[in-house]
C-alpha cells in the first residue's frame, strides 16, 4: 500500500494495490499496521457504517465535537468526490480543504484525524462508501456545516444538490466559529 499525507495535517490518502487476475480482483482495503505507522499511533475502531447515496448527494460536512472522531472512508461502489475540511482553530490550514476522488475502480481511502470536517458527493447514478470511525455515531455531538458555504468555495462536481434537512439548514463555518462549537478542538 501507497500511503502519501496531504497538504492537511492529519490527512493521508491511501492507495492500496488490486491484485488481479481471472477470478477478478482482490485488495486489502484496511491494514491496521499501515494506519498506524502513516498516523503514529493505532486507530481505534469503534464502529463500521455503509452509506449508499444516489447521483447528487451531498452528505456532509460534519466533525465531531471533541474529543472528536478519526475516519477512515473508501468507496466500495461508484464514485464519489470526497472533501476533508481542517476546522481545527489555530491550525495553519484552518478553513482549506483536500478534495479527492474515491471509487471502485482506485479503491484509493482517506484517512481523517480527530478535529476535521467531512463530506462526500456521489457522482455515479449510486454509489456505496464504507468508512471507520473511532468513536460510535452520537447525534448529540455532530456538528454539521454548510457543505454549499460560499467562503469554502468547495467544488462537489455537480449541480442540484440533494441535501438532508439538516444539512441544508447548517450554518457556514464562520457562524459555528462564532458560535464557539470548535473552541475546544486543539492540534
Amino acid at each position: 500500500m501507497q500511503i502519501h499525507p496531504t497538504e492537511i495535517e492529519g490527512v493521508h490518502l491511501f492507495e492500496p494495490r488490486v491484485l488481479t487476475d481471472a477470478r477478478g480482483r482482490f485488495l486489502e482495503i484496511f491494514t491496521q499496521a499501515d494506519v498506524t505507522e502513516a498516523i503514529g499511533h493505532r486507530m481505534p475502531v469503534a464502529q463500521v457504517n455503509c452509506s449508499v447515496s444516489r447521483r447528487g448527494t451531498i452528505r456532509g460536512l460534519h466533525a465531531v465535537s471533541p474529543p472528536g472522531q478519526a475516519r477512515y472512508v473508501t468507496c466500495v461502489s461508484g464514485a464519489v468526490t470526497d472533501i476533508v475540511v481542517d476546522v481545527r482553530p489555530g491550525s495553519p490550514t484552518f478553513g482549506r480543504h483536500v478534495s479527492t476522488l474515491l471509487d471502485e475502480h482506485s479503491r484509493h481511502a482517506v484517512y481523517m484525524a480527530e478535529g476535521l470536517a467531512h463530506g462526500f458527493a456521489c457522482l455515479t447514478e449510486e454509489a456505496t462508501v464504507v468508512y471507520l470511525s473511532s468513536s460510535p455515531y452520537d447525534p448529540g455531538a455532530t456538528i454539521r456545516i454548510d457543505p454549499l458555504d460560499p467562503e469554502l468555495g468547495l467544488d462537489w462536481r455537480g449541480r442540484d444538490p440533494v441535501l438532508s434537512d439538516q444539512d441544508r439548514t447548517a450554518p457556514r463555518l464562520r457562524e459555528v466559529v462564532a458560535r464557539g462549537l470548535l473552541s475546544g478542538f486543539a492540534r
